[in-house]
């Protein structure tokens, strides 16, 4: 059985796919996962993908691209599977991409709708209310007879060593950068904790995107090895495997540090819900108001002056939350 896994959106929901795509691995001869250019780095690490196709979808992403007959055209025809599992988000709609699944000939497909679906799905699921998406994506799977088949957590393939770009251990990652601002903690606080952790006697590594090197030299200060723009995503998933503990908002890095074993402070703004998002599997302690008015808003950039559900924790309660988690590991 050839069969396809879609997760179309961002780096961290690929990676929260990962226990689904083996439960579907153990059942299938082939696996091709179907996603979004920010997932593509994280669906090659994914055990289980035997193939990724990449395509940017215009009902996902910040930045969309409008629709395009030929291109739809193209991926329509480049499909070929005997069943189907379409992952979502809680708040999407799976409906367009089994359109183009039944266009493509596939006979089986499995989506979480709440809408009716027509004839689009085989089998129309009901995820579980306050699921984790990794939990959610699973129950889907098992749902359309791909049952769970080891511990259910995050993984990835095993990354390269780091030593080279980290130096000696011990030491503590903190990666300041979101892509959504409102969940990133400000840089002057990501500095202050910098500050803190080393005046601590902790070693601290700052890691980011090519796109970030300004904000981790900052960050970083001179006191803390700063690996900015130094890393894609096999080579960042070696240092933070390495790493006692990571500190970082709701972002694909703590996503990646769950799937390679590392506990994490989390940083979490209320936009969307911890208990979906949370780092998974993994020990983690959340900071942040969790009630704060910006709460399931699933705003982009704060709503709120002054950020007051992140920039009301310290840098000392993160110094706080990382020897607490390094005690507990």
């Amino acid at each position: 059985m050839r069969a396809l896994v879609t997760r179309l959106d961002s780096f961290g929901d690929v990676l929260l796919a990962g226990p689904a795509v083996r439960a579907v691995a153990a059942r299938a001869d082939h696996v091709t996962l179907l996603c979004g250019p920010h997932g593509a780095p994280a669906a090659r690490l994914l055990p289980g993908v035997d193939e990724v196709i990449v395509w940017e979808s215009p009902w996902t992403g910040f930045r969309p691209p409008p629709v395009d007959r030929d291109d739809i055209g193209k991926l329509v025809a480049s499909l070929d599977a005997d069943a189907a599992l379409v992952l979502t988000s809680f708040h999407q709609s799976p409906l367009p991409t089994a359109l183009l699944l039944r266009l493509a000939g596939v006979p089986f497909i499995a989506a979480d709708s709440e809408d009716h679906p027509g004839s689009l799905l085989d089998v129309r699921h009901h995820r579980a209310p306050h699921a984790h998406e990794a939990e959610a994506a699973l129950d889907l799977a098992e749902a359309a007879g791909f049952p769970r088949v080891d511990d259910g957590r995050l993984r990835v393939l095993p990354p390269p060593a780091a030593d080279a770009l980290t130096g000696d251990r011990p030491y503590v990652v903190v990666h300041p950068g979101a892509s959504v601002p409102a969940r990133a903690w400000s840089p002057g606080r990501c500095a202050q904790a910098v500050r803190e952790l080393t005046a601590a006697g902790r070693r601290v590594v700052v890691t980011g995107g090519a796109g970030e090197r300004d904000l981790t030299a900052y960050v970083a200060g001179g006191r803390a090895l700063d690996l900015g723009g130094r890393t894609d995503a096999p080579r960042l998933a070696g240092v933070l495997a390495g790493a006692d503990c990571v500190v970082a908002g709701n972002t694909g890095p703590a996503h990646l540090a769950a799937a390679v074993g590392t506990p994490v402070v989390s940083l979490f703004a209320p936009v969307v819900p911890a208990e979906r998002w949370r780092p998974y599997g993994v020990p983690h302690l959340l900071l942040g108001d969790q009630d704060a008015p910006c709460a399931g808003s699933r705003a982009r950039r704060c709503p709120v002056p002054g950020h007051p559900c992140l920039d009301t924790v310290t840098a000392l309660d993160v110094v706080a939350a990382v020897d607490k988690l390094v005690e507990v590991a």
